[in-house]
């Protein structure tokens, strides 16, 4: 038979893509950029596949909710009978420190940088999504600071106590390591959280590492060159200081392909058909909400603040950011990590978890794809109690935890991820690379997110109905090193919001 020439072409592009990849630059620079050690950048570009273009199903301009991009990405799937849809390869999570505090020529200078970036590549998964978020350190900086009346004039409140502003600091989670939970400590990653005081986050996403790299180096240094072309300085490198740079990656198969690559000794757990470190496909249409419900105005399903339509942040929202790392030595340990008790740690202990494998560890030890179903807000106490679970024990796992206050009324979610695996040094004591959770999610009040994470800990119910630490869903597992909180504003403002009022 002749070959198959379409798959040829195919295999023929890549190669030639890869090549492109990873001599356009030298691979150590490029890793630098995207904060990787170079054998892990090397291998995500050798391992990950190129995508088929997403369609573009958005028409006109720009949407007001700067993350709003799932009519720019590929339609819904389905896998083994679940609604699932996967973003951008890649998401470059950079936090930024000012400098000095900005003025209405560096705002100007901001929102022409930005619209040449969107010049140069499309908003799509082949070009590049961009967010642009800001922490209470940038608002301290200007005339009043966060507590003033320029901030606190057009600053949303939380709808139910309106002496709070919808942008609080993050806080410690109640598992965290950190002085104020003086009984936690961690297995292998025994790190005190830290709050960190960013003044911005700049989140960009894209089917290619190379872009997100070329775009940063655009905008926060001396570089003249974007997509190819000469585009003058952006303006903003001594403006911009980069204080830490977070590649995630999200494709299914990819982080086993790492795991295998980096000879991790328990690469063949994870499972080759997930898209995340611990098995399982997480990216369901069911687990997060429409754009609009996470915004300070709200939707009908729900509104938590106080914003009208046409104040300065209507279609802001609220961006957390935490950094994790994931002692997944542990998660797969044998023999007590069998698949039942990781479906059961993850989605529910109640009902049984769905049946594994006949070997319940290599290749996962079972189906990747679990419908996480939502099955009230009593759920995760349903579980504490342990009458129905499937061995008897008391449970609480982490989506049903999550699920006691992440809905609105009418069952939809309130919240909208953006997190996903990543691979590097950042917090790691003796500096090798770790697997991580690079976690960000769109909420609409700070206050929202903190009782979230308060839910997903459920430290009440393990203590009302003593549910063992071995079965307290995630939380032994991961260690959040960095967490911060931004307001992410819509699109006319994204560019240092406030400056040209004060």
């Amino acid at each position: 038979m002749p070959p198959n020439t379409s798959v040829m072409d195919r295999e023929l592009a890549r190669t030639q893509a890869q090549a492109h990849r990873l001599t356009r630059r030298s691979l150590l620079q490029r890793a630098a950029g995207l904060g990787l050690a170079a054998s892990t950048l090397g291998a995500l570009e050798l391992l990950a596949e190129l995508p088929d273009e997403a369609l573009a199903r958005g028409g006109g301009g720009l949407p007001e909710i700067q993350f709003q991009i799932e009519k720019r990405l590929p339609k819904p799937s389905k896998i083994e009978g679940v609604r699932v849809r996967f973003g951008p390869v890649y998401t470059l999570f950079v936090t930024i420190a000012l400098a000095r505090t900005p003025d209405a020529a560096d705002q100007t200078t901001l929102a022409q940088a930005l619209g040449r970036v969107e010049q140069a590549y499309p908003f799509s998964p082949s070009g590049v999504f961009s967010t642009v978020a800001y922490g209470i350190p940038y608002f301290e900086r200007l005339p009043g600071g966060f507590a003033g009346s320029l901030v606190g004039e057009h600053m949303p409140r939380v709808a139910l106590e309106p002496e709070r502003a919808a942008l609080e600091e993050a806080v410690p989670g109640p598992t965290d390591v950190s002085p104020q939970n003086p009984g936690i400590t961690k297995q292998r990653f025994n790190i005190p959280v830290q709050i960190e005081r960013n003044d911005m986050l700049l989140t960009l996403r894209s089917d290619s590492s190379e872009i997100l790299e070329d775009v940063l180096s655009w905008l926060t240094e001396a570089d003249t060159t974007l997509a190819g072309v000469d585009a003058g300085a952006s303006g903003l490198g001594e403006l911009l200081q980069v204080t830490s740079r977070r590649l995630m990656f999200v494709e299914q198969g990819l982080p086993r392909s790492i795991a295998q690559a980096q000879g991790l000794p328990y690469a063949e757990m994870v499972n080759p058909a997930s898209p995340m470190w611990m098995g399982f496909v997480s990216q369901q249409l069911s687990s997060s909400g429409p754009p609009a419900i996470v915004t300070f105005l709200g939707n009908s399903a729900a509104k938590l603040t106080t914003a009208r339509r046409g104040d300065y942040f209507d279609h802001g929202s609220i961006q957390h950011l935490s950094h994790v790392i994931q002692d997944l030595e542990q998660f797969y340990e044998r023999p007590g990590e069998t698949y039942e008790r990781r479906e059961a740690e993850m989605f529910s202990a109640d009902p049984l978890p769905r049946s594994a494998n006949q070997d319940p560890y290599t290749n996962g030890g079972g189906p990747a794809v679990v419908e996480s179903v939502f099955a009230g807000a009593q759920q995760a106490e349903r579980e504490a109690e342990g009458a129905n679970n499937f061995d008897g024990q008391p449970h609480i796992a982490h989506t049903s935890a999550l699920q006691r206050t992440s809905r609105a009324q009418n069952r939809t979610p309130m919240h909208i991820r953006a997190d996903g695996p990543g691979y590097d040094t950042l917090d790691v004591p003796d500096g090798s690379s770790q697997p991580k959770l690079h976690f960000s999610i769109f909420v609409p009040t700070a206050q929202f997110f903190a009782t979230m994470r308060r839910s997903q800990a459920s430290l009440d119910l393990a203590q009302k109905y003593s549910v063992p630490q071995s079965n307290l869903g995630l939380e032994r597992f991961l260690t959040a090193t960095r967490r911060q909180n931004f307001l992410v504003p819509p699109r006319r403002h994204r560019s240092f919001p406030l400056v040209e009022l004060g």
